[in-house]
């Protein structure tokens, strides 16, 4: 590819605000710059600030690769996160969601067509749940769609057919939408869905590859819905640590220091992602479950983002809680408050296993480290994860069921399982941590040269610059 290619196509990206989403298109972004494209990030100001902020992996000095667009939207609430809410969905987001579909659609339709008049082709690249970019990208004599996948492929089969054969054969159980989401959410999807049917979309790029779920691209590619459109499997988009890499001068972490000094393979990361809260009793189930499994660990305490993160979140609730506990585990375990580093978390060779919320984010950034996931859904398409991990992939053990999530999960069942996964007794966890280890060496071919993500990449690059 000529360097006069690249530079005559611009890619804009249009992630969706939520954490996962911005951290998704955001490793995408870099991705594409890093191989000559011009890429602009367009969100809301919080939004991109939000971004720039939290990403890892990356040389600070990638980020200057990429010109970000703020779409400025009206103020709109951003309330706490309620523990203690009937629905685990995040639904205090809803305000920010509702506000920045209805506003962020003419900022970015002008500034597309500001770009449209400096580039031969301009490739919006939007997360499919702002489906109103499609539209606006077709309204460019020289402007064509891609959706950004940012939950599993195989999430697509349930959605479209819960009776699919493949999820019969490895006996994989899809919950209706209703179930796992706020009902406010589903009814807001489902206007999404109906803006993506109306615009023209050129194809869909996916957070995932054939090594995690090649039957079921297949499957997805041919059903009506993706007629004629092309799917490219380039992840996992986040990049891909090496655990004994270390750039001198460079500030860490102070976890990262601790992690130095434990043993390989010892320590267990818990962390349940930035849309989830736990009731009290159940964060005291879970320090019990720790702490009573005399295993090392890192657990990441923290509140639901809100929807602008730097508003002042006031007294942390957990500030009694944590004050007492901490000094339980000194020496065995740390708790981070604040934001953790979690893909550096993860490549460390002395982090075991991942407990998780199974976000498809954390999913592929602990399988693309090796290390297995003790899976405790929290909504969303997370119960579905948790599914694809523990039956179909078999480097999960289930913590908490979907059918009790409505229940405080007491600590010896959490023990169990933390024990089973860590101790080198358990053939269980022996086999999903050997499993763990096959698929990160399998998703680091991908991405290597030869390998389907390359080639999917490579493929896309070469489409939106033909």
């Amino acid at each position: 590819m000529t360097v006069e290619a690249l530079e005559s196509v611009a890619v804009v990206a249009v992630p969706f605000p939520a954490q996962g989403h911005l951290n998704q298109l955001l490793h995408l972004s870099l991705l594409l710059a890093s191989r000559g494209l011009p890429v602009h990030y367009a969100a809301p100001p919080p939004h991109v600030r939000q971004a720039r902020e939290r990403v890892h992996g990356w040389d600070p000095g990638a980020l200057s690769s990429i010109e970000f667009h703020d779409l400025n939207v009206p103020e709109y609430d951003s309330p706490a996160p309620d523990p203690a809410a009937p629905s685990p969905f995040p639904n205090h987001l809803m305000p920010m969601f509702e506000a920045f579909t209805a506003a962020a659609r003419a900022p970015l339709g002008a500034l597309l067509a500001r770009l449209s008049t400096t580039y031969r082709r301009v490739a919006v690249v939007f997360d499919r749940l702002n489906a109103f970019a499609a539209t606006e990208a077709a309204r460019l004599a020289n402007g064509e769609a891609f959706g950004l996948q940012c939950v599993a492929m195989s999430y697509n089969i349930g959605w479209l057919d819960p009776g699919h054969r493949l999820l019969r054969d490895y006996d994989l159980q899809f919950l209706p939408v209703d179930a796992c989401m706020s009902k406010e959410f589903v009814d807001f999807v489902l206007r999404m869905e109906l803006d993506e049917q109306v615009a023209p979309v050129a194809g869909v790029v996916m957070n995932t590859c054939r090594v995690l779920e090649g039957e079921f691209i297949d499957v997805v590619a041919a059903s009506p819905q993706f007629q004629g459109q092309r799917l490219f499997g380039v992840g996992p988009l986040n990049p891909l640590l090496d655990a004994d890499a270390r750039k001198p001068g460079q500030a860490r972490h102070e976890c990262l220091e601790w992690l130095d000094t434990q043993p390989p393979a010892s320590v267990l990361y818990v962390s349940f992602g930035t849309t989830s809260c736990f009731r009290a009793e159940q964060i005291a189930e879970l320090a019990a479950a720790l702490k009573g499994s005399n295993q090392r660990f890192i657990w990441v305490l923290r509140d639901a983002d809100r929807a602008d993160i730097f508003a002042d979140s006031g007294e942390n609730r957990h500030a009694k809680f944590l004050s007492e506990f901490t000094k339980e585990t000194e020496g065995t375990g740390m708790v981070i408050t604040g934001w953790a580093p979690q893909l550096e978390i993860l490549a460390h060779g002395a982090t075991a296993a991942f407990m998780s919320h199974c976000g498809w984010n954390s999913t592929m950034e602990s399988l693309s480290h090796g290390k297995p996931v003790l899976a405790w859904p929290m909504h969303s398409d997370q119960p579905w994860d948790s599914e694809l991990l523990c039956k179909y992939l078999k480097a999960g053990l289930l913590v908490r069921p979907w059918e009790k999530h409505g229940e405080t999960i007491p600590a010896e069942a959490i023990q169990k399982v933390i024990e089973e996964a860590m101790l080198s007794d358990s053939d269980s966890g022996m086999a999903v941590r050997e499993r763990a280890k096959e698929l990160g060496k399998a998703l680091r071919a991908s991405v290597a040269d030869g390998g389907s993500s390359r080639k999917d990449l490579d493929d896309f690059i070469g489409y939106i610059t033909r």
